[in-house]
């Protein structure tokens, strides 16, 4: 059985544990990146099915490290996070490949749905 591969990027701790925990539940393989850096090399390491990325990272930001994800694997789907109202953050994040995004706070169902949709998880029929 094949379970995608989830790579969570946000600098806050708690999001990212939360996260980790609903997808590992869902089936899941996960990974954690608290940075850029972090999460590049997590990417070329174990190439991810799907980025959940949040945009205000301090260091290098969201976009950059979409671009660099990208470029390094175009096929990598993202998925991003932003504070509520970062339209133009949004638009440019959808024009580099991003394929939805959801403000923060989100909400945990629509987030779950949208992974659902990009990466169908493999349930072993009983």
């Amino acid at each position: 059985m094949m379970s995608g591969k989830i790579l969570i990027v946000d600098d806050q701790y708690g999001i990212r544990i939360l996260l980790n925990e609903i997808f590992q539940k869902e089936g899941y393989k996960t990974y954690q990146a608290a940075n850029g850096v972090q999460a590049l090399s997590i990417v070329e390491k174990d190439r991810p099915d799907l980025v959940i990325l949040d945009m205000k990272i301090p260091g290098m930001d969201g976009l950059e490290i979409l671009r660099r994800v990208k470029k390094h694997d175009e096929t990598i789907q993202v998925i991003i996070m932003t504070a509520y109202g970062e339209l133009d953050m949004i638009h440019e994040a959808m024009k580099l490949g991003a394929i939805t995004h959801f403000a923060k706070p989100f909400d945990i169902d629509e987030i779950r749905a949208a992974v659902r949709k990009e990466l169908p998880i493999n349930t072993p029929s009983s």
